[in-house]
C-alpha cells in the first residue's frame, strides 16, 4: 500500500511504519512540512527499505527545481508526477526550463542553489498582487 496525505510530518510516518501500514510512500514536500521534513522522511524510509516518490504537479519552475532535486536522492526508486513545464506553463519564469528526456526522466539541474535561474521579469509579469509585510 502507498501512503499519500496520510502522512503529513515525520511523526505520521514514524507511525505508519510501527503499524505496518506503508509499503511505499509519495512525498510531497508542500504536504510534509518542506524540504528538511522531506529528506528526513526519505532518509527513514531507505533505512527502513520503504521505496518513495515525489509528488507535486502543478509547482512553478522553482517549486519544481526543489521536488527535482528531492527526487534525485536514492532512496526515490519508483517514478514521480514531475514533469516538464511545458505541460502546464505556456512560459515557465525559469531558466532552463524543465524538459523531459526520451525516457521520460528529467535532469537534476546543476547550478547553484535550487539550479535554475528565477527571471524575475517573467515573475513580474505573473505577478496579479503584491503585499510587503513590515518586520
Amino acid at each position: 500500500m502507498c501512503l499519500d496525505e496520510s502522512v503529513s510530518s515525520f511523526n505520521d510516518m514514524k507511525t505508519a511504519l510501527a503499524l505496518g501500514s506503508c509499503r511505499v510512500l509519495n512525498i510531497k514536500p508542500a504536504r510534509v512540512g518542506g524540504l528538511t521534513v522531506s529528506k528526513n522522511i526519505h532518509d527513514l524510509c531507505l533505512s527502513k527499505k520503504i521505496p518513495v516518490w515525489c509528488g507535486g504537479l502543478l509547482e512553478t519552475g522553482i517549486g519544481r527545481a526543489h521536488n527535482v532535486a528531492l527526487a534525485g536522492l536514492p532512496g526515490f526508486v519508483l517514478p514521480g508526477d514531475i514533469s516538464a513545464s511545458n505541460r502546464y506553463f505556456k512560459q515557465d519564469i525559469i531558466e532552463p526550463e524543465f524538459t523531459l528526456n526520451n525516457d521520460g526522466t528529467i535532469n537534476v539541474p546543476q547550478g547553484k542553489g535550487i539550479g535554475v535561474e528565477v527571471l524575475t521579469d517573467r515573475l513580474e509579469e505573473n505577478t496579479t498582487l503584491k503585499t510587503r509585510f513590515r518586520a
